[in-house]
């Protein structure tokens, strides 16, 4: 039984498995740290002690950000989508995110995409 607020847990829109998308992003840099899913539980305890808790899919347990690995992230806001499927949790960090050591879970892996310049956009003066 989770001690989250019945008027929030209305709110959410749960996958399947009762899970909630959280993207934490650094409330100083605005940089996306990392995604994690979180159930009721967690979103009751990372709203209600400051900590980021989330739900381990591969482990089917709770466990909160840096108590391992002691790179803390503190809540300082937590918000809602306008389709209630996802979290956006802003946070002050101790240390990095990702367990393998970069500031983010998205240094290590930037996939070639093509970027349009602005002259190239639908829609732009001259063009389709």
């Amino acid at each position: 039984m989770s001690g989250l607020d019945p008027d929030v847990a209305g709110l959410l829109g749960r996958d399947a498995d009762g899970l909630v998308v959280a993207v934490v992003q650094d409330v100083a840099t605005r940089a996306v740290l990392m995604v994690g899913w979180m159930n009721d539980e967690a979103v009751h305890r990372t709203l209600s002690t400051g900590r980021v808790t989330f739900w381990s899919r591969s482990r089917g347990e709770l466990w909160v950000k840096g108590d391992t690995s002691g790179n803390r992230q503190w809540v300082r806001e937590v918000r809602l989508d306008c389709d209630g499927d996802s979290l956006l949790v802003l946070v002050r960090v101790d240390g990095p995110a990702c367990h393998t050591g970069d500031t983010t879970c998205f240094d290590a892996r930037p996939l070639r995409a093509v970027v349009l310049g602005e002259q190239q956009r639908p829609g732009v003066e001259g063009l389709p």
